[in-house]
Order: structure tokens, then sequence, then C-alpha cells
């Protein structure tokens, strides 16, 4: 799962110019630092969605990950969220649960 506030969605139609109707990808890419998984890092592309496994919409922006992407995000919801003390957006990574429904 995929969400983003709104000052959150504020913030990149700001710094990116965006405009309704665009959307912004979220992936890993090799090197970096501060991901969830060594040697890797979360980058993103203002394009269109071809394959889409988690997506949202805020003020006429669509913020999504690909399915190709998909493995980086395993086990944890990827929560978008704007830090006004420091005028920046921060990713949180919150762990999913599993739930047996057999217990």
């Amino acid at each position: 799962m995929i969400s983003i506030t709104q000052p959150a969605a504020k913030w990149y139609i700001k710094e990116l110019d965006l405009s309704e109707g665009d959307a912004v990808r979220f992936y890993a890419r090799y090197g970096g630092h501060g991901g969830l998984h060594r040697g890797f890092s979360l980058a993103l592309a203002i394009e269109q969605p071809k394959e889409p496994v988690f997506r949202t919409e805020s003020l006429g922006i669509t913020f999504f990950v690909e399915e190709s992407d998909a493995w980086y995000f395993e086990g944890y919801n990827f929560h978008i969220k704007y830090k006004r003390k420091y005028e920046e957006v921060e990713f949180a990574f919150e762990p999913i649960e599993n739930v047996n429904e057999n217990d």
C-alpha cells in the first residue's frame, strides 16, 4: 500500500512543477543509503503508470509503485508525509502484520 498526505502532495506539486493528471513513480535504485534494503535507495520519476501494484491519488496527481519494484516494498506499507519543521517530505515504512484468518 502507498499513501501520501495532502501537504506532501502539495510539496511534490511545487517542487516538481506538476500539473493535474501527472504521475510520480517511486522505485528502487541501486546505490545510495537510507533505504529498506542495503545497497538500494528510493528514487522517483515523473511518468505514467504501466503496471502499478500500489497507487494513490492526491490533488489530481497519481503516486505509484510499478509491479517490477514491488519487491522493495514487500512486507511494508509505504507512507509519504510532509515535515513542516524541515520543509521536506519523509518516507515511513510500516511493517504489515500477517493475520492468519484460521487462528
